[in-house]
């Protein structure tokens, strides 16, 4: 060692390893429990509409302070535990939403049993393997790596622990925007409508035509867009724009003069609504385009991930043994990290072995195959993501590209194989799936171990809890799943109905029985006349299965049983998705628009996901349009754009994107109030200083010995102490360092003096925006609106599945709504509340946190 390189300075916890404090106790316990429940679901519900996800460590530790502060005395070791145990819900939630909703697209129901499966063993092994980790990633590299989300998380704690409180600013946006999303949203009192919709047709040309403009007016949006930024917002939109007002109408344009469907269509274009035409040729194109620029995100970052896996591996082995007598320097023990990760992948094998995927069954040697191949892919995308977040932080990972590579290797694996039909693919989701949570699990496990050892926690019961986390969220994530497939769902009438028959059923579609439900809830096309043209699908439905209005003025099939489920599947002659067929007629007549995919809950990366596996191994894509979405990645990459966030705004509706950028303009709009804000404080604080200076530098020199003269002789009529550069005496800045008006300052140096004055220039005149954190009154409030926003709208999916059991039994419960006749059920009205919500987080985000009550 080298004598003369500078000592590393100790680092020192905020509380001292030899000092203990209530940590893991059943209250913090229980609080992070809930917490995780509750973000868990919020997480499934805003990343399944949004395509993002937002860190709910910030949220979660800021709720903990106030309310654990409410029972009385709390430490800061249990407010961690309480936001390490319900992050993991979050995590969870994202590693799920990213690819288990691939089954819905690939065709497959969404068991309940299998998302608990793959979301314990993926979130365990997440935490098992990030565990040997932990000391070189947190301790070993504590200057090197910055772990953005768990250092902002920790002085969110310490500043509790000093006894400042955020949770008002929280509590304010959760208020707000849940007293707002009771009269916005559809399935709830709807005063108002939810989406205000422009479809433009002008002129006898039919300009536009096929276009839409529309705004999901969701406070969840709103605080999302907030969070991430104009620029970011911004590209969502741009992407938003290309594909609902140029790629759309262009279809439109040059499609509606054919007679009949154009591929991938089975409908005439002409036909077709602008929601019709985005499912149509959008979102494959959409999904080519997600998958071309995750692949560049790898590739990107493959240098990246070489040297984390490579440095990650150098030391862990060495170290597993050593012996850790501090409080803060103790894990878990090697024997419960590789028995319990023994014990994972002989439960994986297990499961796939006695609950296969349906028409998958590969056999014990398979399957051991499968599992091992879980654990190598798993341990080293953990290593990955674990070392990534830590640089980048935890949205920025590349998570996404980690689980693409997973599936094109397993895939590949299956070709070889032959194994190829539908169900293939399912089980090539299901190994994508747990890699892809232990790798999103590993990134926020990280995180928190990072708060912990900034805080001075014990890591190896941070590791319990997380551990802990990750059993209990699962529950309402599988729930929140269901939930929203079931409580968005629509029954549509067929544009034109499919005549086939049963016996020969075209190739990819596969009968599945009689429809399981006695009644369904037929819902209006929002862009088309609500009757179906004569002799199509609403006389044949009349005639065969009569139709009944309830109460509310819908139509209803109240003998639904009697028709025949069809899953479409790759078919060159209908689009994928599920039908219910008319067996008096011989007609496909209903669509079943399943909820995760619709166009409320669009969840791209999942599309992305089963677009993978579908272009491997059935090789029956729209090639066209997936190649289509390529190419318009490679124009973005060209131009310098970042492509990913272009591509997910060009599969997601524009009415999700354009709420997005709402929000991210009133960050601009705050960032500009800033500078503004700033730069005048700092221009009075520069003008108390001159002052300051000048009296300064007169007694100073009137005090020099021999040179005592008057104020007169050392300054000339006319002219002022400082004016220029070289009027500061050498000696003054060194006998008043509290006049050096910023680090640095060189008083020779023409440049830190003003052109105009002759006055030193402090940075903070032209302050560089100190950009907003995760604990400015605006992300507080913003994360008030995203969690209200997904808490309100989830109890409003929750009264709609209520409604449908209450029709199922015979019943006709519903919950009270405003009549959409009402004077404000208005386009116009929707966009001013919108406008007023927007402005409350352009108040409150200005609003400093200091002036609050403490």
């Amino acid at each position: 060692m080298d004598p003369s390189a500078p000592v590393k300075p100790v680092f020192k916890p905020f509380v001292p390893a030899t000092e203990s404090r209530p940590e893991l106790t059943a209250r913090a316990l229980i609080l992070g429990a809930l917490f995780g429940v509750l973000f868990g679901a919020v997480t499934v519900y805003v990343g399944l509409r949004a395509g993002l996800t937002v860190a709910a460590s910030i949220p979660i530790s800021v709720l903990s302070i106030s309310i654990l502060r409410a029972f009385g005395k709390a430490s800061i070791l249990e407010n961690n535990i309480v936001q390490t145990t319900g992050n993991a819900g979050q995590s969870i939630a994202s590693g799920v939403i990213f690819t288990l909703p691939a089954l819905i697209f690939l065709g497959f129901d969404l068991e309940s049993s299998r998302i608990f499966a793959l979301a314990l063993f993926g979130g365990w092994l997440g935490v098992l393997f990030m565990i040997p980790l932990r000391r070189q990633l947190i301790v070993d590299e504590h200057d090197t790596l910055i772990y953005p989300e768990g250092t902002a998380c920790a002085d969110v704690l310490m500043a509790g622990e000093r006894g400042g409180s955020f949770a008002s600013r929280v509590f304010l946006g959760l208020g707000l925007g849940g007293l707002y999303t009771l009269f916005q949203n559809d399935n709830l009192f709807a005063l108002w409508p939810s989406q205000p919709d422009y479809q433009p047709n002008l002129g006898a040309q039919h300009l536009l035509k096929g276009s839409a403009i529309r705004a999901d007016c969701t406070p969840e949006y709103l605080g999302v867009g907030y969070i991430i930024g104009v620029r970011v917002a911004a590209i969502m939109l741009a992407g938003g724009v290309f594909s609902w007002l140029v790629l759309m109408p262009a279809i439109y344009f040059f499609g509606s003069h054919l007679s009949g469907p154009l591929y991938p269509g089975t409908v005439p274009v002409k036909d077709m609504s602008p929601s019709d035409l985005w499912r149509t040729y959008v979102r494959p194109m959409g999904a080519g385009a997600v998958a071309a620029a995750g692949l560049i995100t790898l590739l990107r970052t493959l240098p990246t991930i070489v040297g984390a896996l490579t440095q990650g591996l150098k030391k862990t082995g060495s170290k597993l043994a050593a012996a850790l007598p501090s409080r803060t320097e103790h894990d878990l023990p090697p024997s419960v990290v590789f028995g319990g990760s023994a014990l994972l992948i002989l439960l994986m094998f297990l499961f796939l072995q006695f609950k296969p995927v349906p028409g998958a069954y590969v056999g014990p040697l398979a399957n051991a195959a499968a599992a091992l191949l879980i654990a190598v892919f798993g341990f080293l995308f953990v290593t990955v993501s674990a070392r990534i977040v830590g640089i980048v932080g935890s949205s920025a990972s590349p998570v996404s590209g980690m689980t693409i590579a997973t599936l094109m290797a397993t895939c590949a694996i299956f070709l070889v194989k032959g194994w190829t039909a539908p169900a293939f693919g399912a089980l090539a989701i299901t190994i994508g799936g747990v890699v892809c949570i232990a790798a999103s699990n590993a990134g926020d496990t990280s995180q928190d171990l990072k708060t912990g050892y900034l805080i001075g926690a014990t890591p190896w019961k941070q590791q319990l809890a997380l551990i802990f986390g990750v059993i209990v969220c699962i529950f309402s994530i599988g729930a929140t799943l269901n939930a929203m497939n079931r409580g968005l769902e629509q029954f549509q009438r067929m544009i034109k109905p499919i005549a086939l028959s049963l016996a020969q059923l075209p190739d990819g579609v596969q009968d599945e029985g009689a429809f399981p439900r006695d009644r369904i809830t037929l819902t209006r096309r929002s862009e088309a006349p609500p009757v179906a043209p004569p002799g199509a699908a609403g006389a044949s439905l009349s005639k065969a299965l009569p139709t009944v209005t309830n109460a509310q003025g819908k139509e209803e099939v109240p003998n639904a049983n009697q028709l025949i489920l069809l899953n479409a599947i790759g078919s060159s002659t209908i689009d994928d998705g599920k039908y219910l067929y008319n067996p008096a007629t011989g007609q496909i007549e209903i669509q079943w628009i399943q909820g995760i995919g619709s166009e409320k809950a669009a969840a791209p990366q999942g599309r992305l996901m089963a677009t993978v596996i579908n272009g491997i191994l059935s090789r029956k894509l729209p090639w066209t349009l997936v190649l289509l979405g390529v190419a318009l990645v490679i124009v973005v990459e060209l131009l310098g754009v970042r492509s990913l966030t272009f591509a997910v705004g060009a599969y997601l509706s524009i009415a999700t994107t354009l709420a997005i950028f709402v929000g991210g303009v009133m960050r601009w709009m705050v960032d500009q109030a800033m500078i503004q804000h700033h730069a005048k404080a700092a221009a009075a604080r520069h003008e108390a200083y001159l002052k300051r200076l000048v009296e300064a530098q007169r007694a100073y020199f009137t005090s020099l010995p021999g040179e005592r003269r008057t104020t007169a002789t050392v300054y000339p009529a006319g002219a002022k102490p400082a004016r220029t550069h070289a009027a500061i005496h050498p000696g003054f800045l060194e006998a008043h360092p509290e006049f050096i008006p910023f680090e640095g300052f060189d008083p020779t140096n023409p440049e830190h003096f003003d052109p105009v004055t002759g006055f030193p220039i402090p940075t903070s005149v032209t302050p560089a925006l100190d950009t907003e954190s995760e604990i400015s009154p605006g992300s507080l409030y913003a994360s008030g609106l995203i969690a209200a926003g997904g808490i309100v709208g989830l109890i409003g999916v929750c009264v709609k599945l209520l409604e449908g059991l209450s029709e199922q039994r015979g019943g006709h419960w519903q919950l009270f709504r405003f009549n959409p006749a009402n004077p404000l059920h208005r386009d116009w009205v929707s966009i001013l509340m919108f406008a007023l919500l927007a402005f409350s987080l352009y108040y409150f985000a200005r609003k400093p946190l200091d002036a609050e009550k403490r």
